[in-house]
């Protein structure tokens, strides 16, 4: 594939451990080939040998107080992409003056906490983060949100219009699904942060109890293990796991809960992934009506959702699915159909190829685009 047919795919660490999203975008490009740039490498099973980082050194300083760096600029003219791809807001604003000054489209992705704490953070700090991020949708020549709430958040946060549109995070779909004996009654996969709603999860299994693997970790994650501990939950930690070990944890689970609501400080999901990776096992999903999560569940028909920060109500529809496998069963084959339909991550990788191709002048092949 020549080299004006690369785009780079912009993440300032690469790669944080909850962001398989982000490797699986450019695994699955067909027309264009991927190339991984980052600042530094991070400490991650998602990290690869081939990722290109810009200070392997790990001294970015310069590029994150300024957003210019000379060795940046230098490893992207090297590099010769005919499209930039950067996933969140603050770190698209530290690859948008070198991607300015050469010339190259920018395309930004705006996740959730990049247009809904961030913004928010008090002082200097945030007076910087919000002039940034003005900054980088100015020069962004598209900006993508990965739910309509995410839209409509950049959007007030000072993004053009016309300049915005939703593009769903895509998810493998495998071809079939193998059932295996279930383990756990409760799944939950995630970052331990306030936004992802755990200590909701821990007071719902408080009032019916259900055996539950939690995967993942943050800096809740020391006081969630002792609250399970408090209440004498059946919980079992696992920390962070490679995504082939997280499938197999979610193929024996009977569910997948995902309590996320909006964190004191502001900060909201945009669409959590582990929704559609779950659905697309064949997974009920209990969820909440928050921010982009009824874009991937619909309630009833392929899971049940339930207010934000309401454990009575999480655990009444943990113990409706516990208590009818036919639902369970009926709720997990359809939203298995809904995610290959609206979330397959091949459809919306061509859709992305086809933004790629317009924004380099070349020719799609498929329309695409919203």
């Amino acid at each position: 594939m020549s080299p004006e047919r690369t785009v780079v795919i912009w993440r300032s660490a690469l790669l944080p451990p909850s962001e398989t999203f982000i490797r699986n975008h450019g695994t699955a490009l067909t027309r264009w080939r991927p190339v991984y740039l980052g600042a530094t490498r991070a400490d991650s099973v998602l990290a690869e040998g081939s990722d290109v980082i810009a200070f392997p050194g790990g001294r970015a300083l310069r590029l994150r107080l300024t957003g210019y760096s000379p060795r940046l600029t230098a490893v992207l003219r090297a590099l010769r992409p005919a499209v930039i791809h950067a996933h969140f807001g603050g770190d698209g604003w530290m690859i948008s003056r070198a991607a300015a000054l050469l010339g190259i489209p920018l395309i930004v992705t705006v996740h959730g906490h990049d247009v809904t704490r961030q913004p928010d953070t008090g002082g200097l700090r945030g007076l910087r983060y919000r002039r940034n991020l003005r900054a980088v949708f100015d020069r962004a020549a598209v900006v993508l949100a990965v739910s309509e709430p995410m839209r409509t958040k950049a959007i007030d946060r000072g993004a053009d219009p016309d300049k915005v549109r939703v593009h769903h995070t895509g998810i493998p779909v495998p071809t079939a699904v193998t059932s295996i004996p279930k383990q756990w009654d409760v799944a939950f996969v995630g970052r331990f942060v306030e936004k992802k709603g755990i200590d909701d999860l821990l007071a719902a299994l408080a009032q019916h109890p259900a055996r539950a693997v939690l995967i993942g970790t943050g800096e809740l994650e020391p006081q969630m293990r002792r609250r399970a501990a408090e209440l004498g939950l059946d919980a079992t930690f696992r920390g962070a796991l490679p995504p082939a070990e997280v499938q197999s944890h979610l193929l024996a689970s009977k569910m997948i809960v995902a309590p996320s609501k909006t964190a004191r400080d502001g900060d909201a999901e945009g669409l959590p992934t582990t929704i559609l990776e779950a659905s697309a096992l064949g997974l009920p999903v209990v969820a909440t009506r928050h921010s982009g999560i009824p874009d991937a569940v619909v309630h009833g028909e392929t899971g049940l959702l339930s207010a934000e920060a309401d454990p009575s109500a999480l655990a009444g529809n943990i113990a409706r699915l516990l208590a009818d496998e036919t639902l369970r069963l009926r709720l997990g084959e359809r939203g298995r159909a809904f995610v290959e339909a609206n979330f397959n991550l091949a459809r919306q990788s061509i859709l992305l190829e086809d933004l790629y191709d317009r924004l380099s002048g070349a020719a799609p092949t498929v329309a695409g685009g919203r």
